[in-house]
């Protein structure tokens, strides 16, 4: 299949996890992506592993995040490197780089000195803060970024402090809204002709996934988050059922629905505490220990069958285990695997996005540190 960004070029200046996520979806799409690394070292990521996982001398994260891309190794402080970079850049469709605020400037790849060399460059910037501000050379690293936003005191309950969310969601935020913006950024450049400045950060991107709790904060009287006390809670700002609940051999989700009409269904009585709408709200933690009671009496699909079948949403909790065993999960085609360069192969999730009733399917594995580079120069006669 055609994809839709075939015959884009784009050099990413990038590492580790925002910028390089969003070369991946734009890469998934169809477009050609050049990571330039340092010689020898090359993406800080390649040697920053979860679980001590790798794969060919590097991390099975840096393969998750940098499949379908090529390696280009230039020492940005090397004259005749830099020079070959600006030949390179002339060619270019999109340019990408999370380098501190002013160190682009002082290595004379900044956005302004750029778009001299290519005056139709989509010029993408990733930075922790902001490019200016007092927190502008703060280190931009997920989890301290998830803590200056607020978003830690929005999981678990009232007396857990706060709780960090279980992936680097800013990082990934970030990389979506950097994906976005360049593809606005390419249909104003198709409109204009001329070069656009494409600027995301870590924090603004984990603020704006907050954005229907801080509407709700800012249009409240400032009132804080009100975490409940009883386990199970899923949502400081909703009431009751919402939440998780054990039961006899698992858990269940209950989503928002009418809480008099569930309780009915499954014969728990609440008529001391429900008096009206608002007391949903106002006795959450007595009506979610009410209905935790009750579901611990009987197992998982005898309550998702009784409350489906009245039309309650409701869904059985699972483990990665249970969940890529079932059908449904199968059914999505959300894996593929990767051919690596010995025969190997390993298995990662495959793009969400879906084109013509088709899945945006690649095989190639990430790039082994400067595996292009020869290739490169020689295509676009950089020597």
């Amino acid at each position: 299949m055609n994809k839709p960004l075939e015959g884009l070029l784009i050099l990413e200046f990038c590492q580790f996890l925002a910028g390089p996520s969003a070369g991946l979806k734009l890469a998934d799409l169809g477009a050609r992506v050049i990571k330039i690394e340092r010689p020898k070292t090359g993406d800080a990521c390649r040697q920053l592993s979860i679980k001590n996982l790798f794969i060919d001398e590097d991390s099975l994260l840096f393969h998750t995040i940098n499949r379908n891309k090529e390696s280009y190794a230039a020492d940005l402080k090397n004259p005749e490197d830099l020079e070959r970079l600006k030949k390179l850049i002339s060619k270019a469709d999109v340019m990408t780089h999370n380098f501190r605020p002013g160190v682009m400037e002082k290595i004379g790849l900044d956005y302004e000195t750029v778009r001299k060399v290519n005056p139709k460059i989509v010029y993408g910037m990733v930075t922790g803060y902001g490019n200016e501000g007092p927190w502008k050379n703060k280190p931009g690293q997920d989890l301290l970024v998830q803590s200056v936003s607020g978003l830690a005191f929005l999981s678990g309950v009232d007396v857990d402090g706060p709780v960090p969310f279980g992936l680097s969601v800013s990082d990934i935020m970030c990389g979506n809204h950097l994906a976005q913006g360049i593809m606005g950024a390419l249909i104003k450049r198709a409109k204009t002709n001329k070069s656009v400045l494409v600027e995301v950060s870590l924090l603004e991107s984990i603020l704006d996934v907050q954005f229907e709790v801080l509407t709700t904060y800012l249009n409240d009287g400032g009132k804080l988050p009100d975490r409940s006390g009883a386990k199970g809670s899923a949502h400081a700002y909703l009431s009751a059922p919402y939440g998780m609940y054990e039961t006899s051999d698992g858990y269940i989700a209950m989503a928002m629905g009418n809480l008099p009409n569930i309780c009915a269904i499954i014969n728990c009585d609440i008529t001391d505490l429900y008096i009206e709408a608002g007391s949903a709200f106002e006795n959450r933690d007595k009506l979610i220990v009410r209905l935790a009671a009750t579901f611990k009496k009987e197992n998982t699909k005898h309550w998702v069958d009784l409350l489906e079948s009245h039309g309650i949403w409701c869904a059985e909790v699972l483990s990665y285990q249970t969940a890529t065993a079932m059908n449904t999960y199968k059914s999505l085609q959300i894996e593929q695997e990767l051919d690596l360069a010995d025969g190997k192969k390993i298995k990662t999730t495959v793009s969400p996005i879906r084109l013509d009733n088709e899945k945006l399917f690649a095989s190639k594995a990430a790039p082994k540190l400067g595996g292009n580079t020869a290739e490169i120069n020689k295509e676009f006669e950089l020597k």
